[in-house]
């Protein structure tokens, strides 16, 4: 009935979907196997892709050749660019997405992607034969055969769900959990550990009172994910910002006592960053209002995600605190939010590439992995994917460096610091963050993905031109000249010094209170010049002119530290033999054995002595 696959993929949410799409793209025949066909790609959370840090990783995964971004273009209903009032290196786009299209045009996409066929079944365990991995086994007993797999199980492994004081198993509300799994794996020597997240209740949109809430409309010039083709929004709807008050706060704590949270009942470590409302007016306690975010599901649904309303109260302690909220006096619910633990795996224990470091051929990626969110899953999915074609082909690893991207910052720490609660990706986890932007991913990676076979050709001549047309702005503004007699009278207007004598054009756009699309407007030898370009080569290169010395600074760091990348640690290296380490460097450094010395020196309880330790130990 089944061929031997050259990678199994289990579990099809943005993980699963971003792996199986990057191995099948590059040439493995592929299985993806889900518990149901008709949820792959489900936004389980809020329809939403992108924001702070994550808008960055959703550019870098589609300059790689992956999906999301074109996906998330494809059933936008929103776009906005957040902190377009700090610098460059803040800026996230994000998209409000079209709930049900997201997933049928994941569906659509992996339909059409040759070599991927599809399965559907829980999936109960893994073959595995002299420490490496042969396959997996079904809830039927089917035993499909393999030579690389990669688990990326979201929600599912034993999950329970908690609404007040009920639990019931489940890996997503209405969907039953995923069992065997863990167990096997401790059999083979994982460590496993318990971690919750949870989600708001949904509610109908026709009851509720927008003209008590503020409007939060989407960019006037929206801009999209992909550098590719995908068309940008001519139309957009809007969400909506509302705020708890005393009188919610005061409803949702009689139900305290009845709260999986507080009694006990939720052993699993929540997200620091994302705490359920709950968590909120309790570590909070001094705030009296918190921000409810009103996102429309989709073009034509009705329903409404109350993002910022995370519970698992019970559910009429939720619905009496909702109809407090203003706009919400009359608000209907179609299911109450609930909380969730499930099992995840310490990313300690797999390599860079998220292979396991257990069990040869066998990969991780996302919720498994402690993360929390979709794109920091996707970007996973895509790597593990990546890797598990290139091990089984014999090729080189596909490991990103943290000067290259945010995914290689979010991968590196997983692997040398580990988690103990959902790790979310930030911008200031990313110490090169002026260099990896989301507006210049693709003159970081698309030659990367390319040259794995995952980018297209059309994809790769497109950021080449792209290139080239800022590089020729870039040096033509270096050797046109701006006259004073032309441009003195409009630079008056705009509050900034005249000129004294000509000068190279581009000593304006070094200028903070000057824009290149100011430039465009009031110097005439540039009007149609200027306009020949779009505004994303304008805006690369006015941030290239005006940030060039912090660019350069941070260039001549990532500098500095891929010296400590290239310092070579061999394999199953004994740190015990370094009696001069400290007691837990030796520790750490025994468990996660990095391959070089600069990936040594992130790991937590390695301290900066212990390191120059071991340069010395190795230099020997």
């Amino acid at each position: 009935m089944f061929t031997t696959y050259d990678v199994i993929v289990v579990g099809a949410g943005h993980a699963g979907c971003e792996a199986a799409h990057a191995a099948a793209q590059m040439g493995s025949k592929v299985l993806l196997v889900t518990m149901n066909m008709n949820t792959i790609a489900q936004m389980s959370c809020n329809p939403a892709m992108g924001g702070v840090a994550k808008g960055q990783i959703v550019r870098e995964i589609d300059a790689l050749g992956g999906l999301s971004g074109i996906i998330s273009d494809k059933s936008m209903i929103q776009f906005r660019m957040l902190n377009k009032s700090k610098g460059p290196a803040m800026w996230s786009p994000r998209t409000q997405n079209d709930r049900m299209r997201f997933a049928e045009e994941w569906r659509l996409a992996l339909e059409k992607t040759p070599n991927i066929d599809f399965w559907q079944e829980m999936v109960t365990g893994i073959k595995v034969a002299n420490g490496k991995v042969k396959g997996i086994i079904t809830g039927m007993g089917l035993e499909i055969q393999a030579k690389a797999v990669v688990l990326t199980n979201g929600t599912f492994l034993n999950g329970l769900i908690h609404i007040g004081e009920k639990q019931f198993g489940g890996g997503r509300t209405g969907e039953k959990a995923a069992t065997g799994i863990t167990e096997q794996l401790i059999q083979h020597g994982f460590e496993a550990g318990r971690m919750k997240t949870g989600t708001p209740p949904r509610v109908d949109g026709r009851s509720l009172d927008y003209q008590k809430m503020e409007e939060q409309q989407g960019d006037n010039k929206p801009a999209k994910f992909s550098f590719m083709d995908t068309t940008s929004l001519q139309e957009q709807r809007s969400c909506y910002i509302t705020y708890t008050n005393p009188t919610v706060h005061e409803i949702l704590e009689t139900g305290f006592d009845r709260s999986p949270m507080f009694n006990g009942r939720i052993q699993g470590l929540g997200p620091r960053y994302c705490p359920s409302i709950e968590d909120k007016i309790n570590r909070f306690a001094e705030r009296d209002r918190h921000q409810i975010f009103v996102e429309p599901e989709g073009w034509n649904t009705i329903e409404i995600y109350v993002n910022g309303f995370s519970t698992s109260l019970p559910e009429d302690v939720q619905h009496e605190a909702l109809t407090r909220i203003p706009g919400f006096e009359k608000a209907k619910m179609f299911r109450p939010g609930y909380a969730i633990e499930y099992d995840f795996f310490p990313p300690t224990q797999l390599q860079l590439t998220l292979e396991t470091k257990n069990i040869d051929n066998l990969y991780f990626a996302g919720q498994i992995n402690g993360t929390t969110g979709y794109e920091e899953a996707a970007c996973q999915g895509l790597i593990a994917g990546i890797n598990a074609h290139r091990k089984i082909n014999h090729l080189e690893d596909f490991v990103l460096k943290r000067s290259e991207a945010y995914i290689g910052v979010l991968i590196d720490d997983l692997i040398n610091k580990g988690t103990d609660e959902p790790y979310r990706m930030f911008t200031s986890r990313a110490e090169f963050r002026i260099l990896l932007r989301q507006d210049n991913a693709d003159l970081r990676l698309t030659e990367k993905g390319h040259s794995i076979g995952l980018a297209t050709d059309q994809r790769l001549e497109r950021m080449l031109d792209r290139k080239n047309d800022i590089a020729r702005l870039f040096n033509d503004l270096k050797h046109k000249r701006a006259v004073p007699l032309e441009i003195n009278e409009a630079l008056e207007s705009l509050n900034t010094a005249t000129l004294k004598q000509q000068g190279p054009i581009i000593n304006l756009v070094k200028r903070p209170e000057l824009s290149l699309h100011d430039l465009k407007k009031i110097h005439p030898s540039l009007q149609d010049y200027l306009s020949v370009y779009p505004d994303d080569i304008l805006d690369q290169v006015e941030i290239q002119v005006k940030y060039e010395n912090y660019i350069d600074k941070e260039k001549q760091l990532a500098m500095k530290m891929e010296q400590l990348e290239n310092k070579k640690i061999r394999s199953n290296f004994d740190y015990n033999s370094v009696t001069a380490l400290s007691a837990e460097a030796r520790q750490k450094l025994n468990s996660i054995q990095p391959q070089t010395i600069g990936q040594a020196s992130r790991i937590s309880g390695v301290s900066p002595a212990d390191i120059s330790i071991l340069m010395v130990y190795l230099a020997k």
